[in-house]
């Protein structure tokens, strides 16, 4: 991770090179700038949840137990919902529990699953995160609500034509 800002847009530096080999960089350049923009987002809300003792991942997890019903959701469920692989939860979520954030338990639906369950811990630690976050704007305050709401539909869209939603 850079700490100082590079004197040149690497986006740009990297479409005159595509354009010179290959052409057309105007969907390289999307797809690019979307890739670096959340590369340095997360970056920023390791930052910021660093105090925490989380990273984005643990905080999306916990978050997304925290909006649960129970507080408490299979492991199957928590890597759907969150896109990664069943190896990437099983990690997240053992260190939520190290951490004292989760609590790992039989499902009683499944009888070879393992429901992560949110602690009270897990609760209050989730709720000064979240609050952090708000409070810094999700590093995207250089945006004003028509331009978040531009960029979010567009998202959208392509999430949806790629078969993320029905």
């Amino acid at each position: 991770m850079s700490t100082l800002p590079l004197p040149f847009d690497p986006i740009d530096r990297a479409a005159t090179n595509w354009e010179q080999v290959w052409g057309d960089a105007t969907r390289m350049r999307l797809a690019t700038s979307v890739m670096r923009v959340q590369q340095l987002l997360i970056n920023s809300y390791d930052e910021v949840l660093r105090p925490h003792g989380l990273t984005f991942a643990r905080f999306e997890a916990l978050a997304l137990l925290r909006f649960s019903r129970a507080g408490s959701l299979p492991m199957k469920i928590i890597g759907d919902r969150l896109q990664v692989h069943p190896t990437s939860v099983t990690n997240i979520v053992e260190r939520l529990s190290a951490a004292g954030l989760v609590e790992r338990r039989p499902n009683p639906r499944d009888g070879r699953g393992v429901l992560a369950e949110l602690t009270d811990h897990g609760r209050t630690v989730v709720e000064a995160a979240a609050k952090d976050l708000m409070q810094r704007d999700f590093s995207l305050g250089a945006l004003d609500d028509a331009e978040v709401g531009a960029v979010v539909a567009t998202f959208t869209r392509l999430r949806h034509s790629v078969g993320d939603f029905e």
